[in-house]
Order: C-alpha cells, then sequence, then structure tokens
C-alpha cells in the first residue's frame, strides 16, 4: 500500500556531523574521547524543526574556526602496513581522505579529558581474559599485523576487580586488540554470539573469544581487510563479511563476501559480486541478515544469498525501483530508490519484503525530495528520513501505511550509526540510542551546551501521535543510550566518566523513572572510558563493550588497546 505523508512532512534539522563520522583521525592520545552523532530532528520554533547549529560540525567562520578544513596529505607506503602509513580505504573500498583532529576538536566532535581515568594507568589497554585474567592467543606471522612484543600492557581483570566496591559488578574479562592496524586505525565489526562464543572482527581477522573467562577460542585470518558487516549473525550461528578485492596501493573494492561459521571459527563459502559499473563501485555497502538470507546492498543494486550455502536468492530488479539497503532480523525493510533515467529526480520508497525471493509485501513512496536515512526500529516500524538540511522520523503501521510522525521537543536529538544516513556510511538499521515498544519510541537527546557538563536525557514519544510524553535526564555529566526494550522496560547505558564506571539500566515506560540494573566498577572507569563510542550489549545478566574504533598514536598502545570489555559474574 502506498500513501505518502501529510503536508509539512519532514523539516529543517541540524546539520550533520562532520564528513568521514566512523572513520575519525587517530586518536591525539590516551585520554581522547570522541562523541559521534547524527541529529534526527530539532525543537519546536514557529516551524515545527527549525535548524540550529550543528553538533559535531565546525562553527560558521567568524566564531574562531576555519571556513574550510586544511589539506592533508595521504598516508603513504604499501598496502597492508601498520601505524607508520598505507592505504586508507572505507566502506566503499575507495581511498577516503584524512580527517584532522583540529577540525573535530573546533566542532566538538571530540572531547577531551585530564587526569589518570580513576584506575591509576592509562586507560589505552586492556588484557585478553582468560578466568577473568589473560587469555590464549595463538602466535600469528606479521601478515596478521601480530606482535608479541607489545611493550605495554593494561591492567588485568583482577587488578581492576582489586578496587571493585560493594554493590559493583565484576570485570568479568578483557580483550586486547593486539594487532598493528594502518594509519588512522581500524572499524570493529560485531559483536556476533553463538552459543558459547562472542566473535568480532578487526582489520584482517575475526576472533572468537569464550563468553564464560574469555579465553581465545579462534582466530581466523582473512586475505585482505574487512570492509563491511551485518548487525547480528544467524540463530545457528554464521554470519557472512565483506572483505575487499582488487586491492591496490591506493584503492580497493568491497566485494567478497566470506562465510564463517562462529562456533568453531572455520570459513565456509566465498563469493565476489560484480561491482564493475562506475556507480556501484562508488556506492556505499550496506550488509544485513534476517533468517537465513544475507543481503549485500548498493546504491544501484543488491544480491542476497543463502547464508547456509551461499545460493543467490535475487538481485536486480526489473524495472526503475531497485533496493539499495535491507534491515536484519525479524523482518526484512527495504529502502528502495526510483530513477527511470539519469535526469530524472530520485524518488524513494519503503517496504517489506520476502527475505527468501525479495518481493514486496507493500510499499510506502516518500514524499519527492526525501530519502530514507535509518530504520530505527521494525516492529514497530520507526524510520529516519531526510532532505539535505531536514530530516524527521516517522512511524509506519504493520501494513506501510503512514501512522505519525515525531514531533520535536526541546534541543536536538543524537543517535549512533554508521554514517549519517546509509547512503553514505553503515548498515540501514544497528543504530543505538533509539528503542521502541508497541506505544512509544525511545530516542537519545544530544548533551547539554554551554555548561561545560556532557549530559544528555532519553525521551519517549508517543507513537499515536508523534508527541514527547516524558524526558529522562542521566546524572549530571553523563550520557544515557536507549539500547531496546525487554521485560516491559527500557533498557539504557549510562556512558562511564574518567572516575565513575558505567551502568546498564533501566527506564519505566510510563514515567522515564531510571533504576540501576548493572553497576560497572569505578575501579576499572579509565579503561572503560577509553573505549571510542562503545558498543554495547546486555546479555544474560552480563554486559559487553566494544570500541567502535580503535586508533592510538603508538603501535604499541594500539596493540594493547582493549577491544572487549565484559562485566558481570
Amino acid at each position: 500500500m502506498t500513501q505518502p505523508p501529510p503536508e509539512g512532512f519532514g523539516a529543517p534539522y541540524d546539520p550533520p556531523p562532520a564528513p568521514g563520522y566512523g572513520y575519525p583521525p587517530r586518536q591525539p592520545g590516551p585520554y581522547t574521547q570522541p562523541g559521534p552523532y547524527t541529529q534526527p530532528f530539532g525543537p519546536q520554533s514557529g516551524h515545527p524543526y527549525p535548524a540550529q547549529p550543528g553538533y559535531g560540525y565546525p562553527a560558521q567562520p567568524g566564531q574562531g574556526y576555519p571556513a574550510q578544513p586544511p589539506t592533508v596529505p595521504m598516508p603513504g607506503g604499501p598496502a597492508g602496513t601498520g601505524g607508520g602509513g598505507g592505504r586508507l580505504t572505507g566502506r566503499t573500498g575507495m581511498v577516503v581522505g584524512a580527517v584532522l583532529a583540529v577540525l573535530l576538536l573546533a566542532g566538538g566532535g571530540v572531547w577531551l579529558a585530564t587526569g589518570d581515568g580513576g584506575d591509576g594507568k592509562k586507560p589505552v589497554a586492556g588484557p585478553s581474559g582468560d578466568g577473568g585474567e589473560r587469555g590464549a592467543s595463538p602466535t600469528e606471522d606479521t601478515e596478521d599485523g601480530k606482535d608479541d612484543d607489545k611493550g605495554v600492557a593494561g591492567p588485568t581483570a583482577a587488578e581492576l576487580d582489586a578496587g571493585r566496591k560493594p554493590g559493583e559488578a565484576k570485570v568479568a574479562w578483557l580483550a586486547e586488540n593486539g594487532v598493528d592496524l594502518p594509519e588512522y586505525g581500524e572499524e570493529t565489526h560485531g559483536p556476533w554470539f553463538a552459543g558459547g562464543i562472542v566473535a568480532k572482527g578487526m582489520y584482517r581477522k575475526v576472533t572468537g573469544y569464550a563468553i564464560t573467562g574469555g579465553a581465545e577460542k579462534w582466530s581466523l585470518r582473512l586475505p585482505t581487510d574487512l570492509c563491511a558487516s551485518p548487525s547480528a549473525a544467524t540463530a545457528d550461528g554464521k554470519v557472512v563479511v565483506g572483505i575487499e578485492d582488487n586491492v591496490s596501493e591506493k584503492e580497493a573494492s568491497c566485494s567478497v563476501l566470506q562465510m564463517i561459521d562462529l562456533r568453531t571459527g572455520k570459513a565456509g563459502w566465498r563469493k565476489t559480486v560484480d561491482r564493475a559499473a562506475i556507480q556501484d563501485g562508488l556506492s556505499n555497502v550496506a550488509m544485513s541478515i534476517s533468517g537465513d538470507t544475507v543481503t549485500f546492498g548498493r546504491n544501484t543494486a543488491s544480491n542476497a544469498f543463502r547464508v547456509s550455502d551461499g545460493e543467490e536468492l535475487f538481485g536486480r530488479r526489473e524495472g526503475a525501483c531497485q533496493p539499495f539497503a535491507f534491515t536484519g532480523g525479524d523482518r526484512m525493510i527495504a529502502a528502495v530508490t526510483c530513477q527511470a533515467e539519469p535526469s530524472d529526480p530520485v524518488r524513494q520508497q519503503v517496504q517489506e519484503v520476502d527475505p527468501v525471493t525479495g518481493a514486496p509485501k507493500w510499499t510506502y513512496e516518500l514524499q519527492p525530495g526525501w530519502s530514507v536515512a535509518h530504520v530505527y526500529s521494525v516492529s514497530p516500524l520507526v524510520i529516519s528520513v531526510q532532505q539535505p538540511e531536514k530530516s524527521t522520523v516517522v512511524v509506519l503501521n504493520d501494513d506501510g501505511t503512514y501512522r505519525s510522525q515525531m514531533v520535536g521537543g526541546a534541543g536536538g536529538y543524537g543517535v549512533r550509526c554508521g554514517g549519517e544516513s546509509v547512503g553514505t556510511g553503515g548498515n540501514l538499521d544497528g543504530c543505538a540510542g533509539v528503542a521502541a515498544d508497541a506505544e512509544r519510541f525511545y530516542l537519545s537527546a544530544l548533551p547539554a551546551t554551554g555548561s561545560g557538563a556532557r549530559t544528555n536525557a532519553v525521551v519517549a514519544f508517543d507513537l499515536a501521535t508523534g508527541k514527547s510524553v516524558w524526558r529522562s535526564p542521566a546524572p549530571a555529566g553523563r550520557l544515557l543510550f536507549p539500547l531496546r526494550t525487554e521485560d516491559g522496560k527500557v533498557l539504557v547505558h549510562l556512558e562511564a566518566l574518567y572516575r565513575e564506571g558505567g551502568e546498564i539500566g533501566t527506564l519505566e515506560p510510563s514515567t522515564g523513572t531510571y533504576a540501576t540494573l548493572l553497576k560497572h566498577p569505578a575501579s576499572a572507569a579509565g579503561t572503560e572510558s577509553s573505549l571510542f563510542a562503545p558498543k554495547v550489549v546486555y546479555r544474560d545478566g552480563r554486559s559487553y563493550l566494544l570500541p567502535r574504533r580503535i586508533s592510538l598514536d603508538e603501535d604499541e598502545e594500539e596493540k594493547a588497546a582493549t577491544a572487549v570489555l565484559v562485566f558481570g559474574e
């Protein structure tokens, strides 16, 4: 069914984050704490969503900041080298220019801290886990960037637990990165769970750890860089990742699919997707897994394969409308672009599709000029849509008809996604800072500015009307992010400070009242707060934290940096 939104759909919003979000520069030092956000919409003031100065963007000329970013030379050196240089690629496999730390600092996109982080040590390293301390790590050759002579080591879980106070959770285990990464670092892929294994990908390796104890159970080396991955694995513990092909010193194509059995660490089938067309080769890759189907979406074409055996299920459609990204999980929602001729205006649609055949079940057509940015929830269906300088959040009924649109409250809103939109980076799903239940949508607000304290709030919206119903502020100086809804509560993550551990908590859906569920120890706050914009999963009474990206000045610190941090019994 097709039903356009009412007149006035959408509105001006804040400028998107600085270019290259998800690929920040090498961090200036061990105390750097970036804060990437996207901003769906702003406060009411005459027009429903008036524009306001952008968070994460440099100020306009005349405010003490440069109007244009300075020119930065591209890093040199052969492909696959360590921190000293090398080819720098993004999700599309094309060369990505360096982003200046000073530019992000000027725009407020990086937070700097002072002090030692509370545990008396530089918060840049964390050891592998084995029974709560160090885990065994297989010896690997230098092709993988492994170098056992690190010269830098972080505190063990036992050392961090030595300062634990009553009521605080145990540091179950830590795992270190252990790899000398290319210049400007690399993005973390995962975490993915399979039985007693939690796995993550980094650079040219996927590693599986024992959920209990954290021992490294397997490590799978890849021939080239990881360049794309889905947010979740299959129910039987398989994942398909994108790796690079046609690698040269200056560029590479994200075009090879590799299936991995997460229970054993064994590589399965491998396929190369034809991305020879210029527009295809330039477009972002978005991946998802729904049932036994993995999708490999791009701006001009998409392909879907059976995870179990690699058989292609569907590909490019007939006609002018082509899906370019899909959600994973229980419902496969597609973002679709329609353009018959290059000179025609682009129209976009949202569809629910059959994960086996790719056939649409219904179609919702956006107004001209609007595009799909992200899908925040598939059940209920909550979608972020945008124009170049406008954005809003739309709720659809299960049959694809329009239900409501979020009405902005005071302040802007911030979500952590793989990029400003699926078209410019990351996946269609998998955003942090959002959650939904049958009646309400929960969204993290941007930190308040001007007071010096980075404090935000969670705002609840009525799905039937789009109006905000309550606002639950984080404690002073803290940041609060919804994770999901569970057991009738809103599960949230309260980020760590440098001397205060983070928390997993809940919000009461009717009132927004906060309650602590799992309190991370203050003795580990330095290590916890060093994780860049952490991915957080709460599962079976434990919290798993992974940095979205690892990038440090010194190779030794980079290898010793915490890659997985787990709290709970």
